[in-house]
């Protein structure tokens, strides 16, 4: 019923299901969640998403490198090392890219290179990129634009409808996570108002930013109904509406229409 199309899979904390992935993913399914897309941060992280992937039909991951890592890390991530690692089946897009001045604002130029390397790589694969963007969001949409890039996400969005007005006349889809559901976010519920429905995804983004009502708390991917519900208030539809207009848009996406 629900996609969470974003979530850290390898970082969960599964202490409550005695460290089994498995289990915090049944939690997941018997929540609503039907399809979890999970993000690589590092580059080599494409190695144990693989094998989780391939234990399980409704987990699919990314390949990419985070612009908050070395750069050494990311000076590997060229268009063609990034391409090849994109060929699998089960990975369904490229990131998380982006930008990110916030916690890495003395690396720019490696981060604007990086994220150029994976929108071409995205292009040449006919995949999405999930794009990450923290106080960089001119350049970020600046970057989008040079390298003509038409099919990807703008993940965690906590920016203005200006900038989420410029990624969707780019083409690009808007992911809400639980910040959406915060009492302090009335600006970024103002600013999903006037999402289009057909333009909208929920993510998690676990384990970071539970969702009310587990704020604070450590988060995973059963949450993800309660971004839904945020959103169901925000466009006054039913949460089962919501659902299904999100999982449309996601196999939307992945099938680049």
């Amino acid at each position: 019923m629900f996609v969470d199309t974003h979530c850290h899979l390898t970082m969960l904390d599964l202490t409550p299901y005695g460290g089994d992935l498995d289990q915090a993913l049944n939690e997941a399914r018997a929540a609503g969640v039907s399809k979890f897309m999970s993000i690589s941060v590092d580059l080599d992280d494409h190695i144990a998403l693989s094998a989780i992937a391939a234990r399980h039909e409704d987990v699919g991951y990314t390949v990419g490198v985070h612009p908050c890592e070395d750069v050494e890390v990311m000076a590997r991530a060229t268009t063609e090392y990034l391409v090849e690692l994109a060929q699998p089946e089960k990975v369904w897009a490229l990131g998380e890219t982006g930008l990110d001045y916030y916690h890495s604002a003395e690396f720019v130029d490696q981060q604007k290179a990086c994220f150029a390397r994976h929108l071409q790589a995205s292009k040449q694969v006919g995949k999405p990129v999930v794009v990450h963007t923290r106080s960089a969001k001119t350049d970020t949409i600046d970057i989008i634009r040079a390298e003509q890039s038409t099919h990807g996400i703008l993940h965690c969005f906590t920016e203005d409808w200006e900038t989420a007005k410029a990624a969707l006349d780019c083409g690009y889809y808007i992911s809400f996570s639980g910040i959406v559901s915060f009492k302090n976010a009335q600006d970024l519920r103002d600013v999903a108002k006037q999402v289009p429905l057909d333009r909208l995804l929920i993510e998690t983004d676990s384990p970071y930013l539970a969702p009310v009502p587990y704020r604070g708390k450590s988060n995973e991917p059963k949450y993800v109904p309660y971004v839904a519900k945020a959103l169901s208030d925000v466009y006054d539809k039913s949460l089962e509406e919501i659902a299904l207009i999100t999982r449309q848009n996601f196999e939307n996406l992945l099938a680049n229409t």
